[in-house]
This record gives structure tokens, sequence and C-alpha cells, in this order.
């Protein structure tokens, strides 16, 4: 269960995320980070929407390793099942 890097698929303004995606081998693994996750890291108040994906590009190693720690630890969320990072899920790395 070793997670690689997949694709930036958007931001989405109404829901205030970055959606991504990892892979599980061959298997695509839908996951999200809230915006105010991303700022935190970042230091920024609140980036603006044509920053979102550089920011995440920025951000990614730090991001797709809570991703995956959440994914060992099989918590998943949603329809279809996938994994949403929040502040809170990076500040336990702290």
């Amino acid at each position: 269960m070793t997670l690689t890097h997949g694709r930036f698929v958007s931001y989405e303004y109404d829901r205030m995320v970055v959606l991504f995606s990892m892979l599980d081998g061959n298997r695509e693994i839908p996951c999200a980070v809230s915006t105010s996750a991303m700022d935190e890291l970042d230091g920024v108040v609140r980036a603006r929407a044509g920053q979102r994906e550089g920011q995440f590009m920025r951000l990614r190693e730090r991001i797709e390793a809570c991703a995956a720690d959440k994914y060992r630890a099989t918590e998943f969320e949603g329809t279809p099942p996938g994994i949403v990072l929040r502040s809170i899920d990076f500040r336990k790395l702290r």
C-alpha cells in the first residue's frame, strides 16, 4: 500500500478545495485538500484562485505525505471513497 504521485485535478472554488489524485499501483485514489490547510502550510492569509495550482505544486510533497498517512490508516471519506485533508491533519505532523 504505497502511494505515488498522481495528478492535479482542479481547484473547486465552491467547496474551497484542491482536488488531486494519488496512485496505489494502477488504482487512482481521489484526494482533496482544503484551501485553508494549504494557506496555513504556506503561511499566507488567502491565496487567489489563480494561485492555487502553483501553491499545490509547492506544497505537494507535504500534502501527499499526509494523504499517504491517512491512506495507510484507511481514513476514507465520501463517495467514491477518497482522502480529504484539512488543517488539523497537518497539525498532527508537527
